[in-house]
């Protein structure tokens, strides 16, 4: 063998390990941790896409027979989730036939003076809640995506698959705010549903739900339906919802199950329905595959989910506000309070400002913000322009973590006769403060009465609501509050910042 073909066979071998060296730590990431090293596998989702989407319809047969396959590709990937959690219950007690006198003249419990052993009195006995749900098989080891409230507080959690094996799992982590959680069961075989782009959904669209309802002998139910409606909000089911509506039939025990696509891709986590009775009537709620693909993937690689922080409230812009501010109702949303050392004060936002668009896209709605800006890493820097005294400002924050800190979006919601504006303010002085349970401040003005029919309670405006300015006057002192209200008619716009709770809102009705 000559040198160059030796130099050659050489240089081939270190390239085959380059390359061998590449596939085997290219899905693995490097944690360092006070421990020592760690190294934290990625989710390894599956990808092959199935063609059912572009099935050939040219009978009824062969339409019914696309259904069929979008069920046969995806009902391997949900399984039932059972739950168990101990509970005890206290023993009945001689005592509490006559209430609890005794107490007092023994100096403690009389519960003390009997058995306290695990068959006494006392302790009573123990019973076992269970509680069944469905669930996602997302990975091929074994990652299953469900809602947080299925597996909550659980001390035993297990699964039963598609070819009816029982399988021990373990809770990965939970996202309460989002209502999702991860468990995970070391098991071979397993079939993982492809994630889709919940953001390419149309209203109208078919998709199917595939779940557990209402016990283990309706386990893996398939239902049909489309999509009603996308990023429905303030349904009251969790901190950040943007949730997909469905009229596939929803029930009880569906909770985690999956929402598909015709090409049988996750699109949702079924959550949650809307009903006067319990049961389905026709509107399902499910988590955008989008939101859930990124609380999964925290969850797996960190154990928890980081979002990122701002530090301001902001509500939507109604009628009256718009009115009240010159503005256009669908024209951006309104910054009500700024917390001090917040991000958003440091870069100098202020109560009043508009915020127009967020990191080129336009704010139609404080919910979509308020996701937006929890959906970035802390550290981010975003960008986004405010209106202020009709002059546009451009914003370049660096985002922080979110810590319990968060301002939550707000919508809304005078010794001036109180059938003219509907409430009463005062002075906010001592007495006033203790029965409000407010603290006491020179100059501060209270609304201490509000009439239930009145505009400014429909508005929103609320007993113990501190009155900051008035029409856009800061508000100095009781008497410069009177002043403020003395000249406003029945049938004027009145638009107010009030303060609730430490956070700044405005309100704005026709008196």
């Amino acid at each position: 063998m000559s040198k160059n073909e030796k130099l050659l066979k050489y240089l081939l071998l270190v390239f085959a390990g380059i390359a061998v060296g590449a596939l085997v730590f290219s899905n693995v990431e490097l944690n360092l941790s006070v421990n020592g090293p760690n190294l934290t596998s990625r989710p390894n989702f599956a990808t092959a896409k199935s063609n059912i989407e572009n099935y050939p319809i040219q009978s009824l047969k062969s339409f019914n027979d696309a259904f069929v396959q979008i069920a046969e590709s995806a009902t391997p990937s949900v399984v039932t989730i059972f739950t168990e959690k101990k509970v005890s219950q206290r023993g009945m007690n001689p005592m509490d036939f006559f209430g609890r006198p005794f107490d007092d003249f023994f100096g403690h419990s009389f519960d003390d003076f009997f058995d306290k052993s695990e068959s006494g009195l006392r302790n009573g006995r123990s019973e076992v809640q269970r509680g069944l749900g469905s669930g996602v098989i997302v990975t091929e080891d074994g990652y299953i995506l469900t809602n947080n409230h299925v597996i909550d507080d659980a001390d035993e959690v297990y699964i039963r698959t598609f070819d009816n094996r029982k399988i021990d799992a373990k809770v990965i982590g939970k996202d309460p705010k989002t209502d999702l959680a991860v468990i995970k069961v070391n098991a071979k075989g397993l079939k993982p549903i492809v994630i889709g782009d919940s953001d390419k959904l149309r209203v109208a669209e078919w998709v199917i739900a595939i779940g557990s309802p209402l016990g283990e002998n309706f386990a893996r139910t398939v239902t049909q339906g489309i999509v009603s409606a996308k990023g429905r909000a303030n349904v009251g089911l969790a901190d950040y919802e943007d949730f997909i509506q469905t009229d596939a039939a929803i029930n009880p025990g569906n909770s985690g199950g999956a929402l598909v696509n015709i090409n049988g891709e996750l699109v949702g986590i079924n959550t949650a329905i809307a009903s006067r009775t319990g049961g389905f009537e026709g509107i399902g709620f499910a988590v955008p595959s989008n939101m859930a693909r990124k609380v999964l993937t925290s969850l797996i690689t960190t154990g928890k989910v980081t979002r990122g922080y701002l530090g301001v409230s902001i509500q939507d812009i109604d009628d009256n506000l718009a009115k009240a501010m010159h503005l256009k109702v669908d024209e951006g949303v309104l910054v009500g309070t700024v917390v001090e050392g917040s991000p958003a004060a440091k870069a100098g936002v202020k109560t009043g400002d508009v915020i127009l668009d967020f990191n080129g896209t336009k704010v139609t709605s404080s919910i979509t913000l308020r996701n937006s800006i929890a959906s970035q890493s802390p550290g981010t820097i975003v960008k986004f322009r405010v209106l202020r005294d009709g002059v546009i400002r451009l914003f370049s924050v660096r985002l922080e973590e979110q810590t319990g800190k968060e301002m939550v979006s707000r919508s809304k919601g005078e010794e001036k006769v109180i059938t003219a504006l509907g409430f009463k303010a005062e002075e906010l002085t001592a007495e006033v403060a203790q029965k409000l349970n407010r603290k006491p401040g020179a100059g501060k003005v209270v609304i201490t009465t509000i009439t239930p029919s009145s505009n400014a309670y429909h508005a929103g405006l609320r007993r113990g609501d501190i009155i900051l300015s008035v029409n856009r006057q800061s508000v100095t002192s009781f008497a410069h509050y009177s002043s403020l209200v003395s000249s406003i008619k029945s049938g004027d716009l009145l638009f107010l910042l009030v303060d609730r709770g430490g956070s700044k809102i405005y309100f704005a009705f026709n008196v």
